[in-house]
């Protein structure tokens, strides 16, 4: 039997075409035929630190090509042992035989794709002219988002913002020879109406994006806040927003952002435009004029992780030849 191949995060990092890795995500969840129940969701006790953590179970097939689950623990306090929030791994199946294919490093796996879903949904949301982001928070997914956000849009100007402005320098400093401007800034409140596009990836509680400070056309692209008493976004934020999703299926459930301001009567479901779902196979539109406010929640699907094992994979085969 022949060995399983891990593909991890040194391979993925240097294996990256955002451009491609975006358009395997757009043909995902477009194809009718990929099937994604919905992901297990437990939170659980850890004493040590005295809060919770949480174990998310992830799988995804299309019937006779292929299949995969994700196991993933997330420890919002893991920072102060030097490690990364997310930890878990991705195993990749054939579809006909169940044979392993390869396992993957899900940490970098879920960084790319989530970095390569907030692209494709500023395909269809952002203003084709927008050429200033503001990344708030500085996390594994700052630098991709940035590269991400750039594919798809003619990005020249970056603020970067977080609760550790050395952390900020750090990211902006990994762009220092390259073609986009990159700054870490001490108050992003100031940042945020001269930004195009907003991109905030963070695991904070309490909001951080503020309608007061919105101008029209923006684009807001909120990917943290991945359980129910989180947000990144307040209320006026969704009032003046027009409001889409990766999905449905967990965007309603699972995030503060929208489970809160639906609770409490500030958005209707209805209010919600559209998925990647729908966008992507344009069964609905995306951004319809110059001025409207857009705002993209991004929680997470299986879909996406077996696009990305799809394309890592498809990388992995082309460098053993």
């Amino acid at each position: 039997m022949p060995e399983i191949p891990f593909i991890n995060d040194a391979f993925m990092e240097s294996h990256t075409d955002f451009n491609v890795l975006i358009g395997f995500l757009d043909q995902g969840f477009s194809n009718a035929r990929v099937h994604t129940p919905m992901r297990h969701h437990h939170d659980y006790p850890n004493p040590r630190e005295g809060t919770d953590s949480t174990l998310l179970l992830m799988p995804a097939w299309e019937a006779g090509k292929d299949l995969g689950v994700k196991i993933v623990s997330v420890n919002p306090k893991n920072s102060k042992y030097d490690l990364p929030s997310i930890q878990g791994t991705y195993i990749y199946m054939d579809g006909h035989k169940g044979v392993v294919k390869a396992i993957f490093d899900a940490k970098a796996l879920t960084t790319k794709r989530t970095a390569a879903a907030s692209a494709l949904a500023a395909s269809y949301l952002a203003k084709e002219s927008a050429s200033s982001l503001l990344m708030i928070g500085t996390g594994a997914l700052s630098v991709n988002l940035i590269k991400a956000h750039a594919c798809v849009r003619p990005i020249k100007k970056v603020f970067v913002w977080g609760r550790d402005l050395k952390k900020a320098k750090l990211i902006a400093n990994e762009f220092k020879n390259g073609s986009l401007e990159v700054k870490a800034v001490e108050d992003y409140k100031d940042f945020m109406p001269k930004a195009d596009i907003i991109s905030c990836a963070t695991l904070s509680k309490t909001p951080l994006v503020f309608g007061k400070y919105l101008v029209p056309g923006q684009h807001l692209d909120m990917v943290g806040a991945y359980k129910k008493d989180m947000r990144e976004a307040d209320d006026e934020t969704l009032r003046r927003s027009d409001i889409f999703l990766d999905t449905y299926q967990g965007g309603i459930k699972e995030t503060g952002d929208l489970v809160i301001p639906l609770k409490n009567g500030i958005i209707n479901e209805s209010d919600i435009k559209a998925d990647l779902f729908e966008l992507c196979s344009k069964t609905k539109n995306g951004r319809i004029n110059e001025r409207e406010i857009t705002f993209f929640k991004s929680v997470g699907h299986a879909s996406e992780d077996l696009a990305g094992a799809r394309y890592y994979f498809d990388q992995y085969i082309k460098s053993m030849t």
